[in-house]
């Protein structure tokens, strides 16, 4: 068995990682899209990591952009093998994808006005609407713990780990001939104790695992603390400030995290009499999926549709925009108000807009609720920076920017070594970790050597590993 991580590689974005038996069977895990990479992020996307033709299918682990974003530019180079994923997963991918389709289109469509102006090389999107629908035609939906047959040699189990809604970690019963093996890839493992999510799921014993670890180098506070945290950011912008409260948030998952708070705090009554926007309509389409999917989510959800507002996703305050004239008024309203809109790294999206209007003003907050690549424009307000470039304009920081940690939907190190319980890990011959950033690696890597994992690797992006 061969593992080549072709993405994700000491970086937070950008999953794909193949796994190639002895007879040359290969199959893909996560095919995703780099993101928040700044000028080199369409070059990244556009590098080819593996001949489509080669690999005999693709076993998603949930429809984040930066876990399936690349799928159907992997169909349009030739790749006609099936797509395993869970049922909600594929109900995202439906909207994510086409709306990824959309960016691409309009961004290549921007970038080029500029290339013109600076006498550089134009370029096509990366794929369009009809390879989106040819890719989702080969989508397959699996149940969840049920082992499921992919191709000769290699059974799979898709494991609920509590990230977003449909996420799951896929777990390899592998038999080479010779010798069996089993690999655990966690993907993205959720938090415990989550505001909208089930736990994760404890995975059985593994040989190899190739783990995530975004914040193996932190702890996050209790998420009852971040609707305290997010309570203060409202009551301190909208009712001292008399500002706008502007919060870049993920149109899956985070945009629905906030929405559920906010109707907690306005139920009980904490909530001032302003208008909170939703101006996405990706968030919109998603928003629908999790309602009907809401069986999926924790008890507290359940509990909440059984009392006086049966809809964890809708009150009197709360206006949600799809339409983009709706969206540019938003600019123009002078009251106080909250803006929750994507993308959640900034980069793009509505928020953009709303960012670059309202940056100036000291009476704003641009509170962030999640993980940003430190080259995104998130990632710049996150670290300090007194002035960023929006849309080629210089815009001066005048705004507070605040932040909010506990409502990461990524386990922090502690969750993540409660989540690997299950597994004895003197019986773990390798461990890998991906999705994280070198230096949160490393950190990560002392808390699990202390654990008892000695066999912790970090690869570098396209290393091959042979057992």
């Amino acid at each position: 068995m061969k593992i080549t991580f072709a993405g994700a590689a000491k970086t937070v974005t950008g999953s794909r990682h193949i796994v190639q038996l002895w007879d040359n069977t290969k199959i893909l895990l996560d095919c995703g899209m780099y993101q928040g990479m700044g000028k080199d992020t369409h070059a990244l996307n556009s590098e080819d990591f593996a001949d489509p033709l080669s690999v005999s299918a693709i076993l998603l682990s949930h429809a984040h952009i930066d876990h399936s974003g690349l799928i159907p530019k992997f169909v349009k180079d030739g790749f006609t093998g099936p797509i395993f994923c869970t049922e909600a997963t594929h109900a995202l991918c439906e909207i994510m994808l086409r709306d990824s389709a959309y960016i691409q289109e309009a961004d290549v469509n921007y970038s080029n006005k500029r290339h013109q102006r600076e006498g550089d090389a134009a370029y096509e999107p990366l794929y369009g609407f009809l390879d989106v629908e040819q890719a989702l035609n080969q989508f397959v939906i699996v149940k969840e713990n049920e082992k499921t047959a992919i191709t000769n040699g290699i059974k799979a189990t898709f494991i609920p780990n509590g990230h977003i809604l449909g996420s799951a970690a896929i777990y390899l019963d592998i038999d080479e001939i010779s010798e069996k093996h089993t690999l655990l890839y966690t993907a993205d493992i959720g938090r415990y104790d989550a505001t909208l999510m089930r736990n994760p799921e404890r995975p059985p014993q593994a040989d190899y695992v190739i783990c995530e670890s975004t914040y193996g180098d932190r702890l996050h506070d209790h998420t009852i603390d971040a609707e305290q945290e997010l309570l203060n950011a409202v009551l301190h912008t909208l009712g001292e400030k008399k500002g706008k409260l502007i919060i870049p948030a993920f149109s899956l998952g985070r945009t629905q995290e906030l929405v559920f708070a906010l109707n907690k705090l306005d139920l009980h009554g904490l909530l001032p009499d302003v208008k909170i926007f939703v101006d996405s309509p990706l968030a919109i389409d998603a928003t629908d999926i999790m309602r009907r999917y809401s069986h999926l989510l924790n008890r507290e959800v359940s509990r909440f549709k059984k009392g006086t507002r049966h809809d964890p996703f809708g009150f009197k305050k709360l206006i949600y925009v799809k339409e983009q004239k709706y969206s540019r008024r938003i600019n123009d309203l002078d009251e106080p108000c909250i803006i929750i809109s994507a993308s959640g790294m900034a980069d793009a999206g509505r928020v953009k807009h709303h960012i670059y209007h309202g940056i100036e003003k000291a009476k704003n907050t641009i509170l962030f609720v999640g993980y940003a690549e430190p080259s995104s424009l998130a990632g710049r307000l996150q670290r300090g920076d007194k002035i960023v470039t929006i849309y080629g304009d210089e815009r001066k920081v005048n705004a507070e920017i605040k932040y909010i940690k506990s409502l990461s939907a990524h386990a922090d190190y502690s969750e993540m070594l409660r989540y690997l319980e299950g597994n004895n890990s003197g019986k773990v011959k390798r461990l890998f970790l991906v999705h994280g950033e070198e230096e949160v690696a490393e950190h990560f890597k002392k808390h699990l050597k202390e654990n008892g994992y000695h066999n912790v690797h970090i690869p570098d992006k396209n290393m091959t590993f042979t057992s």
